[in-house]
C-alpha cells in the first residue's frame, strides 16, 4: 500500500500565494492569512469525507417500503437500485397537504437535475416524494428539470420510519444514501443534521452545505443574508 506523502503545513502552502495587481500590503496579508484557512477546510472536508467512507456496515433494511415511479410500477427499495449497487435518494417536502413544494428543496434539484446524468454513471439516482408522481412530475416540466426521477413513496411508513415526517404532518427533507450487497440493502449515510443542530441565528443545514446558492454567496461580501429567501416564480 503507497504511503501517503506528509502534507505541508496550509501557511506553509498560503505563502505561494500569487500577488494580484492593485492590491496594498494589508489586503494581501490578510488574503493570505484566509488561504491558510481555506486550505486547512479542504482537508477537513477531505477528512470527513474519508470517515464517511469508512463508516462501518450500517443497518440492514427489512422492512418492505413500496414505491410507484413514472410508469406507475409498484417498486420496493431494491428495484430503485437499477444497474448499480449504490442509491443516493431525496426525500423533498412536497407532500400532498402542499400546494407548492419547499422553496430550498426546489432550489437544491434544481442544481442536482444539471449535475444528474453525470452522477447517473456511478449511482442511481432518485427523488422521493409523498406526492403522486404525476404531481412531482408536473412541477419539475414547470421548472425544466429533464434529469431528475421522481418516485413516490407509497404509504407514510418510509417517512415516519426516517424521520421524515412529523406528528404534526410537516415534513423533513434527507438525503438518505444505501448500499447493497450479498447480505442485502444497508443504509450507508442519512443527512443528520436537524433543526435543534442549527447555530444561533442560520437556518438548519449540513456540512459540507451541498446547495450551491449558499456556497456561491458565501463567496461574496453580502454573504447569505438574512431578509430574502430562494422563489418558487422570478
Amino acid at each position: 500500500m503507497a504511503l501517503r506523502q506528509p502534507l505541508l503545513a496550509a501557511p506553509a502552502l498560503a505563502s505561494r500565494r500569487r500577488a494580484i495587481p492593485g492590491e496594498d500590503d494589508d489586503y494581501a496579508k490578510a488574503r493570505k492569512s484566509l488561504l491558510a484557512e481555506e486550505i486547512d477546510l479542504r482537508r477537513k472536508i477531505t477528512r470527513v469525507a474519508e470517515q464517511r467512507r469508512a463508516l462501518p456496515p450500517g443497518p440492514l433494511v427489512a422492512a418492505d417500503y413500496r414505491f410507484r415511479d413514472a410508469a406507475g410500477a409498484d417498486l420496493g427499495l431494491a428495484e430503485l437500485f437499477g444497474e448499480h449497487d449504490t442509491l443516493v435518494t431525496y426525500f423533498w417536502m412536497y407532500g400532498p397537504e402542499r400546494a407548492r413544494p419547499c422553496p430550498m428543496c426546489t432550489n437544491w434539484l434544481g442544481s442536482v437535475n444539471g449535475n444528474a446524468n453525470d452522477i447517473k454513471q456511478r449511482v442511481a439516482l432518485k427523488v422521493l416524494g409523498r406526492s403522486p408522481v404525476e404531481r412531482q412530475q408536473a412541477f419539475a416540466a414547470e421548472r425544466g428539470w429533464r434529469a431528475l426521477d421522481f418516485v413516490q413513496t407509497v404509504g407514510d411508513d418510509y417517512a415516519r420510519d426516517y424521520h421524515l415526517l412529523n406528528k404534526d404532518g410537516t415534513e423533513n427533507p434527507a438525503l438518505v444514501v444505501y448500499k447493497r450487497n450479498g447480505s442485502g440493502i444497508r443504509l450507508f449515510w442519512k443527512s443528520e443534521m436537524t433543526a435543534e443542530m442549527a447555530d444561533p441565528g442560520q437556518d438548519p443545514r449540513d456540512a459540507p452545505d451541498i446547495a450551491s446558492l449558499w456556497s456561491i454567496l458565501d463567496l461574496t461580501p453580502g454573504g447569505r443574508g438574512t431578509s430574502w429567501y430562494p422563489a418558487l416564480e422570478y
